[in-house]
């Protein structure tokens, strides 16, 4: 995600299926991709206090990263996403911005009324191919999975979900296998 922006006309695009690191990677290497690093993310989603996020498909988290790249230094960044805007993808609006401070940040949160509901952990290598972010996530608890996305207006979500769509078939993997489910989601319903 790059840094702050203003993202009112901006759309996540994102598709999501379980696959097998190795095979990925080994197909990543043969089409070019490039191998943009490797980082740590812990996600704290929140419950708002005057609204069900689970009913509303909504989510606000907490992100903190580690990266390889920046020597291990510890980032954060607080990101809302909307509910999901269409039906063949995990597509939705993401408003997102660094904070200087996580957990002065969930402090700010929990004075407002949001209570921490559940954390996400993964490992992410993160590759770049014809414009799309390709990312083999490691996520505990769930397992092995391949995320293609990439940043749209709302104008181009249907030109870069069948971008997306046409690499994941660049990588040996089925489309029709998607996720729209939110890893949070995943391992709610796996508890």
């Amino acid at each position: 995600m790059p840094p702050d922006r203003d993202s009112r006309d901006m759309y996540e695009v994102e598709l999501k299926v379980r696959g097998s690191h190795d095979a990925v990677r080994e197909r990543l290497d043969a089409l070019g991709a490039e191998d943009v690093g490797s980082v740590t993310q812990v996600d704290t989603y929140y419950d708002a206090p005057h609204r069900d996020f689970a009913e509303t498909d909504e989510a606000l988290r907490i992100r903190r990263e580690r990266g390889e790249r920046d020597g291990g230094a510890e980032t954060s960044r607080v990101t809302y996403k909307g509910p999901l805007v269409e039906s063949a993808s995990k597509t939705r609006r993401e408003v997102e911005t660094a904070v200087a401070d996580g957990d002065r940040m969930d402090d700010i949160l929990g004075a407002l009324g949001f209570a921490p509901a559940a954390v996400v952990e993964k490992d992410r290598d993160r590759y770049v191919l014809d414009g799309y972010t390709v990312t083999l996530d490691t996520v505990a608890d769930l397992g092995e999975f391949v995320e293609i996305e990439r940043e749209a207006t709302e104008a181009d979500v249907e030109t870069v979900r069948e971008g997306a769509t046409d690499r994941l078939r660049d990588l040996g993997l089925d489309p029709d296998e998607q996720i729209r489910t939110s890893y949070l989601g995943l391992l709610l319903n796996s508890s």
